[in-house]
């Protein structure tokens, strides 16, 4: 995660702070989707607090009865306190098992629930988005952030819980068998509550820059693995590497930082709890001492202040997690809470659905023909790409844009596919503008063959039946032999079923390419777009596979970017771009005859081809 990134990801996470009042509404909110579960648990925990209150009170009784009381009689009622013991053991088993149970499958649904959320959120947002958040930003949200919050909310609950209603319990005993003892721990409480809201926010901050460095090492991870070969390839390996045992330190440093405010709780305690026990030790004994307090009444308060305390560290420990919870929550809440850019209006979502509810009854048949009236773009903080941009396509052209890089033969295609939306002016489909119907209306009829190929693990089947979920078995083998890559799948062990690999790895590029277009034709779309699909492709597959981009082609309209101009020949218009402007336009041979702006990109390109043959023989 380069620096530019990082400085994108503390925007997302300050802004995320500053618009809202803290992500725990909606944490809890996921939380009491569960409520039988989150009951269970509550009522578990309180039982326990229970327990560990009338435990020391039958400890007391048993020495007030047994060794205070100088009845010769006194051991005959033994029995029921056994049988207490014995009840309480019973309960603590069933009680210990209840909150176990209760809270693991807490944090196993919630974890669950928020990446869910989380994920289908994603789903939703634009290229924009992603333009501007690092891929390890969003890896850390939905892994070690979801595990982490989950986790502590979980087991947060339990201990917070148990230790409130446990101080209650046992201050509410002190305070009706003795109030001058009851007030050494009065008097320690609110001294302890001050300390640990101060050192509160210091560790909030301390894990807000772990998980900061924590994410900068996700990135790291993520370039690391995927960018192996071009590492070996560059030999940059003792540079990667010490840039990745830089973040590591940083993330050390910050950790030990967080770790230090955190050790600090326990310490504190400690001190305070001792403190207490001392007292109470001290002034209950002159007490016993002068006849004015019973033996047994000094151990119940011996015990109840160190159980008092026990509840304390377990509340200081929560508030310490629930730091680190905070910076996780805030960061994977904004994610859920990210609203998209590009929306569809209310009204179209009545008539049309949603992504995941479409309306597909609904959806009007989609022509072909598109129009830009007086566009205007520019990418977020960046400069103008088109400026009042108008241009007509027929329905069932074929149109090839071509041009230097940054000359706006990208943007075009991504806005017609509403990736982006333009900054000012209207896109017109089948003469509508395309926002008054929905983005999946429009996605469903557009098949997109990128430059490089993006497949997903699994068979070649598989791949091919993203394009179309119900496509039959024989429509996807059509689609495939209309590519032509049946040739090369037959001479595969298991044929169409054969594994892609992650990313496709066991196919060669070409061939992962030839799927690509496969994929996109299955869909039948009314508009195809071709991002320099044919650039990854050797001068052989391409030839094998042109005459079939130009059967696929008829019928529908096609925007091809092109690198190879050998590949737009046949197209029924080029339009030559140039700063975000269509300088010359027409059929090749005409553009040819012009000799232009077109002609000298493709004399220069038909040298440069001849040269590279030259060299090859």
């Amino acid at each position: 995660m380069d620096d530019f990134d990082l400085e994108q990801e503390e925007l997302n996470d300050l802004d995320y702070r500053s618009n809202n009042k803290g992500p725990w509404k909606k944490i809890f909110k996921t939380v009491l989707k569960q409520r039988k579960i989150f009951t269970g648990l509550i009522i578990s925990v309180i039982l326990l607090a229970g327990l560990d209150v009338c435990y020391p009170l039958i400890n007391s009784y048993a020495i007030r009865h047994f060794f205070e009381n100088t009845d010769p009689n006194r051991f005959d009622q033994i029995w029921v306190i056994i049988l207490l013991y014995v009840l309480i053991s019973i309960g603590y088993g069933v009680i210990v098992f209840g909150f176990l149970f209760f809270a693991g499958k807490l944090e196993v649904n919630t974890s669950y629930e928020l990446r869910k959320e989380a994920y289908q959120n994603l789903q939703k947002l634009p290229f924009s988005y992603f333009d501007r958040t690092a891929q390890g930003w969003i890896m850390a949200r939905l892994t070690s952030d979801a595990r982490k919050l989950s986790e502590i909310i979980s087991w947060g609950i339990v201990d917070l819980l148990w230790g409130l209603l446990s101080m209650v319990g046992i201050l509410g005993v002190l305070l009706v068998i003795n109030i001058k003892l009851s007030l050494i721990v009065l008097i320690l409480l609110p001294i302890m509550t001050v300390i640990i809201f101060y050192i509160r926010k210091k560790m909030l901050n301390s894990y807000r820059d772990a998980r900061k460095y924590n994410s900068k090492i996700t990135a790291a991870y993520n370039e690391g693995f995927m960018g192996a070969k071009a590492t070996k390839s560059l030999v940059i390996e003792e540079k990667n590497s010490n840039e990745f045992h830089k973040k590591a330190f940083d993330y050390k440093k910050a950790s030990l930082r967080a770790v230090f405010f955190s050790a600090i709780f326990g310490p504190i305690t400690f001190i305070f709890c001792y403190a207490g026990v001392g007292t109470t030790l001290y002034i209950g004994g002159s007490m016993v001492i002068v006849g004015a307090l019973e033996v047994s009444v000094l151990y119940l308060f011996i015990d109840y202040t160190i159980k008092f305390f026990d509840p304390i560290m377990a509340v200081s420990r929560v508030f310490g997690d629930f730091q680190q919870a905070q910076a996780s929550a805030e960061r994977i809440i904004s994610l859920i809470e990210e609203v998209p850019e590009i929306e569809d209006r209310p009204d179209v979502i009545e008539k049309y659905g949603t992504i995941y509810e479409p309306k597909y009854e609904n959806f009007e048949p989609l022509i072909g023909e598109v129009e830009f009236k007086d566009v205007t773009f520019k990418y977020n903080k960046g400069e103008t790409v088109l400026k009042e941009f108008n241009l007509h396509i027929p329905a069932g052209s074929s149109v090839a844009l071509v041009g230097h890089t940054g000359s706006g033969k990208s943007t075009i295609v991504n806005l017609i596919c509403r990736f982006y939306e333009p900054t000012s002016g209207d896109i017109l489909i089948d003469g509508h503008s395309y926002k008054d119907r929905s983005i999946t209306w429009l996605h469903s009829n557009i098949g997109y063959v990128l430059q490089t190929p993006q497949l997903f693990s699994g068979s070649i089947m598989e791949n091919v039946r993203y394009g179309k979920l119900d496509a039959t078995d024989e429509e996807v083998k059509n689609a495939l032999k209309t590519v032509a890559a049946d040739e090369f799948i037959e001479r595969l062990d298991d044929k169409y079923e054969s594994l892609v690999g992650e990313g496709g790895s066991k196919l060669s590029l070409g061939e992962r390419q030839l799927i690509s277009f496969a994929r996109a034709i299955v869909a039948d779309p009314k508009i195809l777009v071709l991002d320099e699909a044919t650039s990854s492709i050797d001068t052989k597959t391409e030839s094998m596979i042109q005459d079939a981009i130009n059967k696929v082609m008829k019928g529908r309209t096609t925007f091809m970017i092109a690198h190879r101009l050998s590949t737009v020949v046949n197209a029924d218009v080029i339009l030559v771009m140039k700063d975000g402007e269509v300088i010359e336009s027409g059929k090749h041979h005409e553009l040819l005859e012009q000799r232009g702006y077109y002609f000298e990109l493709y004399k220069n390109q038909f040298a440069e081809d001849s040269l590279k043959k030259i060299l090859s023989e």
